[in-house]
């Protein structure tokens, strides 16, 4: 620890030497010359005795003592060049540099006088709480001049300056507390040291016009170190008190640490306190109340969290309310002419309603209310009548920001009163209204997709019942060409054999179909298996030859893996569309072959036939159809099931000479042939 303590004070001296250097050779950017000079080169100095004589040894002292009133010398000469500071803190700077001198003098003596026991020498201790106290009153100065300055050279030489009385507060409160001297706090100071040199480096190339500007996030933190430092003084200053009581003084320091820990702990954790430090920080150190750019982010992260979070109606209530501090707030939304309580966070109040006078209020004006102004007695008597009496009545409401959209009022905000009460003013009317808009195309966008989620799920209604009128359109036309054809043929045998396998087979279709209704939107797609389909094309021609002649041909060889349910379908739709495209005497085939790995259905009609061009832009696209009182599905339906069971379909027609539908499916492998074969046999 010696060795790190040495070389981190030695790292200290050449970067202040450096720094002291550059200061007299070059610009420094504004800054006062000589003080700049002196302080980094006294600084050197003092480091180089930390490093070499040690901390104890009264030349290291008094070179302390110096480089803490040149810092002071400094700061004084730049607050006098302030242009609107005025010059009441230059005699705080000559109290400080009296005690500056006292405590020097204390250290040096103590030093004289005992110097095997430090700590047990009375003079020590009363030092090195003087030490403790410079340094907070020299932070409050820099603080000080920082907001007077915004120049960049002279807040990153503040900052300098922060760094070294922080490390001396450090230091001390720690030796102070430990009743000793830990070569641990040496070696971080040497170490803050060096970077507080560094900064005064970077002061030094900062052009002179160039602001440096401390974050709100900073300026909390620093308060919180200096409520941490005015902790540890308390202490410091209570204990000593104490240890002068006798025998009980052990006890009375012990209750008296508890009880300013627990004070302190139960103080930092209350939200009135933060909330009040974050508003008195805004006020006295900042031009502005708001960051901007923190606010938007955080609105605009609290708007798109996460659904499970909270709802969308009390994520737009937290976001608008945060940027207030306020904890609690209402959601009105559009009800009739007026508004509704939509959504509630952290709100106890019922709420009410608002008619349609409040609404054309905020449609036109687009006004932040503030309601205590409303209370007052100086109220605008056409805006206190336009709002409902139970915003008034209660008094925990305390603002309303309206959500316009396009002119449009999407809903109304009101926030409750924030834990630290304050009256609005311009900035914060700036920021509720951007909020507002902000807020208001966010929920414009929400309920349009609301909206299109409720139109594609009327889409698929719409879809689907497209599916079920035209599968019984197609039924209804079977059975009434099979009632027409009734009339003439009723005496055949044949005819009414095929009349009754019409109607077996309608019913069949009937009941199919509502079992797919009752499974969803999608139904239950059942295992592929091996289909002969010359066989299948049989047994469909069989239910069809009541109303229109249809024949079956091709190879009984063609075996196809495939739905039997959904094959019977799609030959369905396709014979269907052939039989109304074609004379009533012209016959439809249906033909089946297959080619290596596929088989195939082709339905072949002498129809009326397609142009190139509906065949490409409209045949399978749903509700597109050539006849009249068409619904354009049967084809889209038939493909979508046709490629459910990994096939596919191609036409190819001729306007004026038919077409041909080619149903191309995978065919079934020699296993499931021969197996098919065994059953069969």
């Amino acid at each position: 620890m010696e060795q790190l303590t040495l070389w981190s004070h030695a790292l200290a001296a050449l970067l202040m030497a450096a720094v002291a250097f550059r200061a007299a050779r070059g610009d420094v950017a504004g800054l006062p010359r000589r003080g700049v000079v002196a302080v980094f080169a006294i600084g050197a100095a003092w480091m180089l005795a930390m490093a070499g004589l040690g901390g104890h040894d009264p030349a290291t002292r008094l070179m302390g003592g110096l480089h803490t009133l040149a810092m002071l010398g400094v700061m004084a000469m730049l607050h006098r060049r302030a242009a609107a500071q005025p010059l009441g803190l230059i005699p705080v700077y000559g109290v400080v540099a009296i005690v500056i001198l006292l405590s020097t003098g204390l250290q040096m003596l103590a030093l004289s006088l005992n110097q095997d026991s430090l700590t047990e020498s009375g003079i020590w201790p009363v030092a090195t709480l003087l030490r403790m106290l410079i340094a907070v009153a020299a932070l409050v100065l820099v603080n000080n001049l920082a907001m007077a300055r915004p120049d960049g050279p002279v807040r990153l030489l503040c900052l300098s300056f922060a760094i070294v009385w922080g490390a001396e507060l450090a230091t001390t409160a720690v030796s102070y507390l430990s009743d000793g001297w830990p070569m641990a706090m040496y070696a971080v100071r040497g170490a803050m040291l060096a970077l507080s040199a560094g900064v005064a480096g970077m002061a030094l190339r900062t052009g002179v016009h160039r602001p440096v500007a401390v974050s709100r996030t900073v300026a909390y933190q620093s308060l919180s170190l200096v409520g941490i430092a005015a902790y540890f003084a308390v202490l410091a200053a209570g204990t000593s008190a104490l240890s002068a009581t006798g025998a009980y003084a052990r006890i009375l320091q012990t209750a008296f640490v508890l009880g300013v820990t627990v004070a302190a702990v139960t103080l930092m954790s209350s939200p009135w306190l933060r909330a009040w430090a974050k508003v008195k920080v805004a006020k006295h150190l900042f031009t502005h109340r708001y960051d901007y750019r923190a606010e938007w982010l955080r609105f605009t992260g609290t708007l798109g969290a996460a659904e499970g979070d909270l709802p969308l109606g009390e994520r737009i209530v937290k976001a608008v309310a945060d940027m207030t501090m306020s904890d609690r707030g209402l959601l009105l939304v559009p009800e009739g002419d007026g508004l509704g309580v939509g959504a509630r966070w952290n709100a106890d109040t019922p709420g009410g309603t608002a008619d349609a006078a409040f609404v054309r209020h905020l449609t036109g004006t687009e006004r932040i209310l503030a309601f205590d102004d409303l209370r007052g007695d100086a109220a605008d008597p056409v805006e206190s009548a336009c709002v409902s009496q139970w915003m008034l009545d209660d008094a925990d409401i305390w603002a309303a920001v309206p959500m316009l959209h396009r002119g449009q009022l999407t809903g109304v905000v009101l926030l409750g009163r924030p834990s630290v009460d304050r009256a609005l003013d311009w900035e914060d009317f700036d920021l509720l209204r951007v909020a507002g808009r902000g807020v208001a195309s966010y929920l414009a966008e929400a309920r349009a997709q609301e909206a299109l989620v409720d139109t594609q799920r009327f889409d698929e209604f719409n879809r689907r019942t497209a599916f079920i009128v035209h599968d019984i359109k197609n039924l209804v036309s079977g059975l009434s060409l099979v009632a027409r054809n009734a009339e003439r043929h009723a005496d055949n045998p044949e005819f009414r054999a095929d009349m009754v396998a019409t109607l077996q087979d309608s019913a069949a279709k009937l009941n199919m179909l509502l079992g797919r209704l009752s499974m969803g939107p999608r139904g239950r797609a059942e295992p592929p298996v091996a289909v002969p389909l010359l066989d299948f094309a049989q047994c469909v021609v069989a239910t069809r030859r009541a109303g229109h002649p249809v024949v079956a041909t091709g190879d009984a060889r063609a075996i196809a893996l495939a739905d039997p349910a959904r094959l019977e379908q799609i030959v369905g739709h396709l014979l269907s569309n052939a039989i109304e495209a074609s004379p009533t005497a012209e016959p439809v085939s249906l033909v089946v072959s297959s080619a290596g790995d596929t088989a195939s259905i082709a339905v072949v009609d002498r129809g009326c036939g397609m142009s190139p061009s509906f065949i490409r832009d409209r045949l399978f696209r749903p509700f597109a159809s050539s006849k009249p009182d068409g619904f354009g599905i049967g084809a889209f339906e038939a493909r979508q099931l046709a490629e459910s069971m990994g096939g596919t379909i191609s036409v190819a027609s001729r306007e004026g000479r038919g077409s041909t539908f080619h149903i191309l499916l995978p065919a079934a492998t020699p296993a499931a042939v021969t197996l098919l074969t065994e059953i069969a046999a």
